[in-house]
């Protein structure tokens, strides 16, 4: 009896120390994670379910204040306009096929790194996913990455590529950059698999990045390169939509910098960023009015009158798509109607709606969301819970540069922002 314990207990140990050995493969490692994450996240929102977006409650024209602090978003990109004229449409191939690039498999929360990581590959670049989050993402945990962190990396890290990103793309322009030999990159919404789910009431919508290297005519179809769902992804044309205006329509674009001319004449008018978001604008509005019961329309609306500061006409765009209904992670990826509610003088309901963004997520990890949770405590005169918020976005991202400056510039600490990153 005594030699059959020692047999398990040494079978035991040896199991152990044989699991500590795997655990140290980094992918292995970074299942384990995210597996007891998403079990952790599971049984947090079973408690406490997530439930539907809150619906934002119309203020009266007497209620309605314009915020007289406004915290600067110090990580949006600024470029120099350029006077474009559209080009002459040319004829486009039926088909174009990029060659694909050393495929790269995301790691937890890590379709950007690894989707760039792939573009980047396209030009010669012989780095990795972890290369990449280990600037823009350092915390795994941390859910999202943004099209202007992704355009810094390669602006200050890739070496010799430049990096822009624009909104308000079409099937057209798509097909035009890819006949030209630019691959595209794109944030579109995906499916989770269910058992990624969030809780027992996820919808399972989700953000995600495509690297967009090819089309065919004859199919209806483009070709992408999908850092979870593997490469040479077949994506018909309808869908790509769809899927794309969720997000605005955006579009990231990397290239060699003696290649910019060709750049510049294939996005035209769209070059320069105010114009490229006026025709976002319009576009938007114009969707919007043939079919105002679509919610991703409403908010392209708002997103885009963010960017020219017409903060409470945002707000009110941002109102009609929550109304509709939106999806449960809508803004742990896109922030515009922080921007619109704290600028509108909406701090109630910008609480409301950043804790609905982060408290779903153990562990808080959506620094965007605790940087205009803090704006908002500390409008309420709540400091020290302000100060807390943004303590803790630098904790989610290290030198997250915007919540840097609202600790500097608000409760007078002292940081070094010289690594300072989007």
């Amino acid at each position: 009896m005594f030699k059959q314990i020692r047999t398990i207990l040494f079978g035991a140990a040896g199991l152990f120390v044989l699991g500590l050995l795997l655990y140290q493969v980094p992918a292995i490692q970074s299942r384990v994670v995210w597996h007891f994450e998403v079990f952790t996240t599971y049984m947090q929102n079973t408690i406490h379910p997530i439930g539907k977006m809150p619906t934002p409650v119309i203020p009266t024209m007497a209620e309605t204040v314009i915020s007289s602090t406004r915290p600067p978003a110090v990580s949006s990109p600024t470029f120099a306009a350029t006077e474009t004229s559209t080009p002459t449409p040319v004829p486009l191939p039926a088909q174009v096929a990029l060659p694909s690039p050393k495929y790269e498999l995301q790691g937890i929360n890590n379709c950007g790194p690894a989707t760039l990581t792939m573009y980047l590959r396209m030009y010669g670049w012989s780095g990795n996913q972890n290369d990449i989050a280990q600037v823009i993402k350092p915390v795994p945990q941390d859910r999202n990455v943004n099209p202007d962190e992704l355009v810094y990396f390669v602006r200050n890290k890739a070496g010799w590529l430049s990096a822009d990103f624009r909104v308000g793309g079409d099937l057209t322009l798509l097909k035009s950059l890819l006949a030209a030999q630019f691959p595209v990159m794109i944030e579109e919404a995906s499916k989770l698999n269910p058992q990624d789910a969030m809780g027992p009431d996820d919808d399972l919508w989700d953000g995600h990045y495509l690297l967009i290297t090819g089309y065919d005519d004859t199919a209806s179809v483009f070709t992408a390169q999908d850092p979870l769902r593997g490469p040479d992804q077949k994506i018909p044309y309808d869908k790509l939509m769809t899927d794309w205006k969720s997000f605005n329509y955006v579009y990231i674009l990397v290239y060699p910098p003696d290649q910019q001319a060709q750049i510049q004449s294939i996005l035209g008018s769209n070059w320069d960023p105010d114009q490229n978001r006026k025709n976002a604008l319009a576009m938007a509005q114009a969707a919007a009015s043939a079919n105002p019961s679509d919610a991703f329309t409403w908010f392209n609306v708002g997103s885009n009158l963010v960017y020219f500061e017409r903060y409470t006409e945002a707000a009110q765009a941002f109102d009609k798509a929550f109304e509709i209904g939106l999806p449960q992670r809508m803004t742990r990826y896109q922030f515009s109607p922080f921007f619109a509610y704290y600028y509108a003088g909406r701090i109630d309901y910008l609480v409301q709606l950043t804790e609905y963004t982060y408290k779903p997520i153990p562990g808080y990890y959506s620094e965007e969301a605790l940087l205009w949770h803090g704006y908002a405590l500390y409008k309420q005169g709540n400091i020290a819970g302000a100060k807390a918020d943004w303590n803790k976005a630098l904790s989610v991202h290290p030198n997250y540069c915007d919540a840097e400056y609202a600790i500097n510039n608000y409760i007078q600490a002292t940081y070094n922002l010289s690594t300072c990153v989007p």
